[in-house]
């Protein structure tokens, strides 16, 4: 499975991106699709998923209704709006894929750190300045 992100950039806080990741090389439906992210000197923490065969979403609780995460099946991508952008969510945000969609709950994406996760794009920058 192979994944790009794209979509990141620089925004005033209150701002919104909106980040995609494609996915290739696998059976899209089969698939779990989460957002992490880092910041520098921080761990890796879990943002959002969902279970492509059902569309089932979920949240870290930071997210506080600010982010949404969707999927098109037809372009094989995940997105993931984020509105109401903060300087606390500047970081790297890495999409990553569950080959089993098991790992996509909303513990562990409160919780995991990923590591269970069998794919990871490169990733893209998201700079949210005050």
């Amino acid at each position: 499975v192979q994944l790009v992100e794209s979509g990141g950039g620089w925004v005033q806080a209150g701002g919104s991106l909106r980040l995609s990741c494609l996915a290739s090389g696998s059976t899209f439906r089969d698939l779990a699709i989460a957002w992490y992210r880092q910041a520098p000197g921080k761990e890796r923490e879990g943002v959002a998923c969902i279970r492509m065969r059902d569309s089932s979403p979920y949240y870290a609780d930071f997210v506080k209704g600010r982010f949404t995460i969707s999927a098109d099946n037809a372009k094989n991508s995940v997105y993931l709006e984020m509105n109401m952008l903060e300087p606390e969510d500047t970081a790297r945000y890495f999409c990553a894929a569950d080959v089993l969609g098991i790992y996509c709950t909303g513990p562990y994406i409160q919780h995991g750190l990923g590591n269970e996760y069998d794919y990871w794009g490169q990733g893209t920058q998201v700079t949210v300045s005050s």
